[in-house]
Formats: C-alpha cells, sequence, structure tokens
C-alpha cells in the first residue's frame, strides 16, 4: 500500500530528528523544523540535514572538555 500521508520533519530539545504525521498535536518537547512532505521526502530531508547524530547535550559538554 502507498503512503501518502503528509509529515513534517520534527526535532526536539536534544536536535534529534523524527517525522510526525501532519494531521496530529506534536507531542510535548518537540516543533517542526519546516519541512512537510511524503514519508521518504522528510527521510530524505533528515538524511541531509542531520549530520551529527550525537544529542546536543552530549555535544555540549565535548565542546566544553575540548576548551
Amino acid at each position: 500500500m502507498d503512503d501518502d500521508q503528509q509529515y513534517a520533519v520534527v526535532l526536539n530539545h536534544e536536535e534529534q530528528y523524527s517525522i510526525w504525521p501532519v494531521d496530529r498535536e506534536l507531542p510535548p518537547g518537540w516543533h517542526g523544523d519546516g519541512f512537510i512532505g511524503l514519508k521518504e521526502a522528510c527521510l530524505a530531508h533528515i538524511d541531509e540535514v542531520w549530520t551529527d547524530m550525537r544529542p546536543l547535550s552530549l555535544r555540549r559538554a565535548m565542546d566544553a572538555a575540548a576548551s
């Protein structure tokens, strides 16, 4: 079955990405990044923009330790 559902690309406070159906309210702690499309397009967008999979808190801790 083809998935013609529209999704929004969303991220949380740790800058971790996911997709969420546009017709559903976002769960607490998540916000859209502005990209909406079919599932495959959203996943391709995430592959392009989410280049560092480490959570934001870890990146900050590592940057602080390196300073």
